[in-house]
């Protein structure tokens, strides 16, 4: 990889640092970690890895398409087995599903392989941005707001086991969310090596 890369904006950056573990996103449906974890990489100049793609390259099926024909229960094993195997195999910066970090398992080999990043976005930020998606199959109830918010409300907790958050407030560019991650990990010289 060149040393130097080009933003959205023409602004040339190098890498800040050296990634000496993987960096895991975490968080709601919709708090930006596909996209933040995208950038993330791209500027610290290591591979994107995604979870759900991954689940979905394997099964040759989308995620809603594995949760109709298999159910729930089958798809948290799957994303579990291919979240270690991906902490295992590749350093990088993971983009991992809303569901991902509650599970005990997955929050341990992520300690053990990883720094978990929580984008911690409020409950008006995600409705809008999950709203007019029909990729979500936890939303496709009578209700999707309540559903939402009743997750939201289950899940904030668990998710305040991360290891960082940083917020995500709907209002910043991707390009301001990767700056904000990238001062979270100054905190953690044993995943981000910054020069």
């Amino acid at each position: 990889m060149s040393e130097k890369e080009q933003n959205e904006s023409g602004v040339m950056h190098r890498a800040p640092g050296r990634l000496k573990k993987t960096i895991v996103m975490v968080g709601m449906m919709g708090a930006g970690k596909t996209a933040v974890g995208r950038a993330l990489a791209q500027r610290l100049e290591v591979p994107f890895l995604d979870s759900d793609h991954e689940i979905e390259a394997a099964a040759n099926l989308t995620i809603p398409e594995i949760f109709a024909r298999e159910g729930e229960a089958f798809f948290r094993d799957k994303e579990r087995q291919v979240i270690a195997r991906l902490l295992k195999e590749e350093r990088g910066v993971l983009s991992t599903g809303g569901g991902a970090f509650l599970a005990d398992e997955n929050r341990s080999i992520i300690a053990k392989h990883g720094v978990a990043v929580c984008l911690q976005a409020d409950l008006e930020v995600l409705w809008k941005r999950v709203r007019h998606r029909d990729t979500r199959p936890l939303l496709r109830t009578d209700d999707p707001y309540a559903t939402l918010k009743s997750l939201y409300e289950a899940r904030v907790p668990i998710y305040s086991l991360a290891d960082l958050s940083v917020v995500s407030d709907g209002l910043s560019s991707i390009e301001e969310m990767v700056e904000r991650v990238l001062d979270a990990l100054k905190a953690r010289p044993d995943v981000v090596e910054f020069e």
